[in-house]
C-alpha cells in the first residue's frame, strides 16, 4: 500500500465525519468554550435609549456656545434618567450611562464647563449637535445576527449574547473521543516498571489535546497485546457511545501490532493507512459503524504530532466548526541549514525567536520521535515537504505554532 499523503489524509478523514454532534441547550454560565449550534440574534436592542457616553451635562446644541450660562434642572443618571423636558437656556447634570432627557441633543463634558455641581454651569468649550451621545442600537439592533452557528464561545461572544439578552444557548454536544493505549510493555505513571517496560505517556498527552479541541476525552486504560483484550476495550468505546476512538500503537506491521486487525474483526471499513509524514507514518483511520477509528503511531511524539495534525481538526469537524481542514501553518524563517528531505513531509520539532521583526526557527538536531523531553520545549513544527531541495539558514518555511 503506498504512502497517503498528509492533506490527502486529513480529507478523508473529515469527509469519514457522519455529521456534527447534536444540539444541547446549556445556562449561559455553563457554555464558555462551547460551540454554537445555532446563529445568535438579537433580543432587544442595546443600547434601548440614548445615552451620555461622558460625565457633563445635557443641553440644547444651540446653547452650548462659548461663555453661555444655563441653568441646572435636574439629573439624569443611570437607572434612573430625568423625566422632564429641557428647554431653552437650561440643562441637566447627566452621567456615562445615563438617557437622554426629551429636549436635549449634545453633551457638554464636565471638564468643559464652569460651576460643576452647583446650579448654573457656564460653558468654557463649545459642543455640537450630538456630540458625546450614543444613539439607540448604536451597538446592534432586535431581531440583528451577533454570533454565527460554529462559533466558539469564547468571552466576548458570550458578553454579547448576554447583553442580547439570551440565557441559555443551543450548543454542540460535547464530542466523546475515547482513546485506548496498547501494549504490554505499558504501565500506568506510579504502577511498578518491569525490566521490558515503560511508562504509558501518550493518553494523557493526546487527552489533553482533545479537550483543548473542545472533546470530552474517554481514557479506557491499557489494552494488552492479545485479541479479547482489544475486543473488550474497542466494545467499551462502543457501549460509551464515543464519536471517535483513537487507539495509540499497535497500528504498525510488527507480529504483535494487532490493532487494524482487531478493528477489522468488528466490521471497521478502513480508510487508509500509512501516511507520507515523519513523525507519524504507521496511522491509519476507518470508520465502525457510526464512530470514526483514528489509529495512531505508539512512538509519543508520533502520537502527539498526529494528534495536533488529525484529532484536533476532527474534534473541530465535530463541533461544526467552519474549515476544520484550513491551512493551520504561518510563515517563518529558518535559522539553521536544512538537509534535503525524502518521499515523507517532515515535521520538525523547533524553538523560536523573534529577531529584527522576524520569527526564526532552529529544528533541534535530534528529532528521534520517543523524545519527549525535547517535544515539551519545542515552540512550533517546522514542516519539511516531501522531496524539499536543502535549505539555507535565512531561506523562508513554514511552521505550525505549539505554543
Amino acid at each position: 500500500m503506498s504512502l497517503t499523503p498528509v492533506p490527502v489524509a486529513l480529507k478523508a478523514l473529515l469527509d469519514s465525519v457522519p455529521g456534527p454532534t447534536p444540539a444541547q441547550t446549556l445556562a449561559l454560565a455553563h457554555c464558555a468554550g462551547r460551540v454554537l449550534a445555532e446563529d445568535v440574534a438579537a433580543l432587544r436592542t442595546q443600547p434601548p435609549f440614548a445615552n451620555s457616553a461622558m460625565d457633563g451635562y445635557a443641553a440644547r446644541a444651540t446653547d452650548l456656545t462659548l461663555g453661555k450660562e444655563l441653568k441646572v434642572v435636574g439629573e439624569s443618571a443611570a437607572g434612573r434618567g430625568f423625566s422632564g423636558q429641557v428647554g431653552p437656556g437650561e440643562t441637566v447634570r447627566i452621567f456615562t450611562g445615563a438617557p437622554i432627557p426629551d429636549g436635549a441633543d449634545a453633551i457638554v463634558i464636565q471638564e468643559h464647563a464652569e460651576g460643576v455641581g452647583g446650579p448654573v454651569i457656564r460653558v468654557v468649550k463649545p459642543a455640537g449637535k450630538g456630540q458625546f451621545i450614543r444613539p439607540a442600537g448604536l451597538d446592534f439592533q432586535t431581531g440583528e445576527i451577533l454570533l454565527k452557528a460554529g462559533r466558539r464561545l469564547d468571552s466576548a461572544a458570550l458578553g454579547l449574547a448576554a447583553a442580547a439578552g439570551h440565557p441559555t444557548l443551543s450548543v454542540r454536544r460535547k464530542p466523546l473521543v475515547a482513546i485506548l493505549a496498547t501494549g504490554d510493555e505499558l504501565v500506568l505513571p506510579g504502577e511498578p516498571v518491569g525490566p521490558d517496560q515503560i511508562v504509558a505517556s501518550n493518553s494523557f498527552a493526546l487527552a489533553a489535546l482533545i479537550e483543548e479541541a473542545g472533546g470530552t476525552a474517554l481514557d479506557l486504560g491499557i489494552a494488552r497485546d492479545n485479541h479479547p483484550d482489544l475486543a473488550a476495550k474497542i466494545d467499551a468505546a462502543r457501549a460509551a457511545g464515543a464519536d471517535v476512538l483513537i487507539t495509540l500503537g499497535g497500528a504498525s506491521v510488527g507480529e504483535h501490532d494487532l490493532v487494524q486487525a482487531a478493528l477489522k474483526a468488528q466490521g471497521m471499513a478502513l480508510g487508509f493507512w500509512k501516511i507520507a509524514m515523519r513523525p507519524g507514518k504507521p496511522m491509519m483511520m476507518g470508520r465502525l459503524g457510526p464512530m470514526v477509528a483514528l489509529g495512531l503511531p505508539g512512538n509519543p511524539v508520533s502520537s502527539i504530532v498526529c494528534g495536533h495534525l488529525f484529532a484536533m481538526p476532527l474534534v473541530e469537524a465535530l463541533l461544526g466548526i467552519a474549515d476544520p481542514e484550513r491551512d493551520r501553518s504561518e510563515p517563518a524563517t529558518l535559522a539553521v541549514d536544512l538537509p534535503a528531505n525524502d518521499e515523507r513531509q517532515d515535521y520538525l520539532r523547533a524553538t523560536t525567536e523573534i529577531i529584527e521583526g522576524e520569527r526564526r526557527v532552529r529544528p533541534f538536531a535530534k528529532q528521534d520521535s520517543s523524545m519527549l523531553a525535547n517535544l515539551s520545549r519545542a515552540e512550533a513544527l517546522v514542516i519539511r515537504p516531501a522531496f524539499a531541495e536543502p535549505a539555507k539558514a535565512g531561506d523562508p518555511c513554514r511552521i505550525i505554532r505549539l505554543r
